[in-house]
């Protein structure tokens, strides 16, 4: 048990972050036995400490089929994405960034402490634990995009040039969805739309 906590502490995880076979097949909804076959034949990836297989939390929601992103969680996905290209050409630039809006959010948000302390050493990890954060889709990533430590690093015209809408592959270009935003009828008050 010593032998595992150092393992985990020393790879930048808590206790949360990584599974026994038994807690990854109550949340995968099947037996032990079967977490281990997968385990064994490669499709589950683990680490063995001893005769014991530990399994990545991050892993296991990559192997598990994740529900569809609500249009929010979509839009806050493609702002990191863009946020990811400025941490590819500037990392020190970006982290420091981060790190200084962790820590003012630490004074006048202090109930999203739990978010901001797993920013900080997703931080310290390095820029390939951050591009990892900001483009993964699984529900850790989108949780913790909630409460991004990124803000301010797109300027509105880029973030705008983000979300604009541009014409898909699948659908014609004149369709309605795809309309300047200056040729649509506008939206009623209050109807929850986007501005």
């Amino acid at each position: 048990m010593r032998y595992w906590r150092f393992a985990i502490y020393r790879a930048g995880m808590n206790r949360q972050d990584v599974l026994t076979t038994q807690q990854a097949a109550r949340l995968l909804g099947c037996s032990r036995q079967h977490v281990v076959d997968l385990c064994d034949i490669g499709r589950l990836p683990c680490t063995r400490i001893g005769v014991h297989r530990r399994i990545r939390r991050v892993d296991l929601e990559t192997f598990v089929p994740r529900r569809d992103l609500r249009r929010e969680e979509r839009r806050s996905l493609w702002l990191h994405r863009a946020v990811a290209g400025k941490v590819v050409r500037d990392p020190q630039g970006a982290i420091s960034h981060a790190r200084r809006n962790i820590e003012r959010f630490r004074q006048v948000q202090p109930r999203a402490r739990v978010w901001l302390d797993e920013w900080a050493s997703i931080l310290d990890a390095g820029p390939e634990a951050v591009l990892e954060m900001l483009t993964s889709p699984s529900r850790q990533a989108v949780e913790l995009r909630q409460n991004t430590p990124f803000v301010g690093l797109l300027s509105e015209d880029e973030q705008r040039a983000v979300l604009a809408p541009s014409p898909s592959p699948i659908e014609p270009a004149g369709s309605r969805r795809h309309e300047p935003r200056s040729a649509r009828p506008p939206a009623p008050r209050g109807c929850g739309c986007d501005r």
